[in-house]
């Protein structure tokens, strides 16, 4: 056989080794406008609406088994964040207050009066917006592995050595960062997991080229440079609004928040239940989705 065709052969061989799981042939992605900006939304299945919103060093792409899970009984919709993914770039508008005027307007767009909420990292804190404000609209909401900026003891946890990323921003910081995405999220995935080894080389390579789009770093530490301004935000609306009253699952990766998780969510909501997702660290639809997962479809179920 010709030496380029064998080459030929092993990149397309290599290219499907790599690629992460897709979402179910049965869901379709559509760019829907909202709150001054545009997210690129995926949707599918059937029943009680559910919303997976994704962190930091994620897109929507990693809830796909979980959206392939859900399907069957729930309508799922897994938005990439504002300025995130495939989602577009806007200047400004990354504290997370406003973002979850942005998922409101999602569901507003796709005539969803209410839904259950699935979050983790970033997500979570756009979450806690999202239901401190629109309480009438979530029915119940699994909170996974972070803190909430001004709740608890954010400021310690601010000064934990993990975190030194939270004020790591900047033009200069942008330049560093710029064509070395891959090595900088590898951090993220190596520190912050129970194994380095779940977050496989497909994972990272196909986060890794989502971050290097144009615009992606520089949002994304807008994210992070919007933590102040969440703090403040959360402590009022916390004030104003009282606890929320909806069924809350808190839950930690075993070798990341574990049960923390829910004495921060304690703070911030009435009924809320503690769970573990064992043998995972941060990344938890990585680094143990099997039991990520059906912790998830047991509580949107209940």
């Amino acid at each position: 056989m010709p030496r380029v065709v064998i080459s030929l052969l092993a990149l397309l061989f290599a290219d499907s080794v790599l690629a992460i799981e897709p979402f179910p042939s049965g869901f379709h992605t559509s760019e829907i406008a909202t709150n001054g900006t545009t997210l690129h939304v995926r949707t599918g299945g059937s029943g009680p609406a559910v919303v997976l919103l994704h962190g930091f060093a994620d897109t929507g792409d990693m809830w796909a088994s979980a959206a392939a899970a859900l399907m069957h009984d729930h309508t799922v919709i897994v938005p990439d964040l504002r300025g995130m993914g495939l989602s577009a770039h806007p200047d400004t508008g990354y504290t997370k207050k406003n973002q979850a005027v942005d998922i409101a307007g999602v569901m507003d767009a796709l005539k969803i009066q209410k839904a259950a909420l699935v979050t983790h990292d970033i997500g979570n804190m756009v979450g806690y917006a999202l239901a401190v404000q629109y309480p009438d609209r979530i029915t119940k909401w699994m909170v996974i592995d972070a803190p909430l900026p001004g709740i608890g003891n954010w400021e310690e946890i601010k000064q934990s050595p993990l975190l030194w990323h939270f004020n790591f921003r900047g033009p200069d910081e942008e330049r560093l960062v710029a064509g070395r995405e891959r090595i900088y999220l590898d951090r993220f995935y190596n520190e912050l997991s129970a194994d380095p080894k779940k977050i496989d080389e497909a994972t990272r390579q196909h986060y890794a080229a989502l971050y290097a789009r144009p615009h992606a770093i520089h949002d994304a530490f807008e994210q992070f440079g919007a933590f102040n301004q969440d703090a403040l935000d959360n402590k009022a609306l916390l004030a104003e609004k009282g606890k929320l009253a909806m069924p809350v699952l808190a839950v930690g990766g075993e070798k990341s928040a574990g049960k923390r998780q829910a004495d921060i969510l304690a703070l911030v909501a009435t009924h809320v239940t503690a769970d573990v997702i064992p043998d995972s660290g941060h990344w938890i639809m990585e680094e143990n989705p099997g039991a990520t997962v059906a912790m998830m479809t047991a509580f949107l179920s209940n």
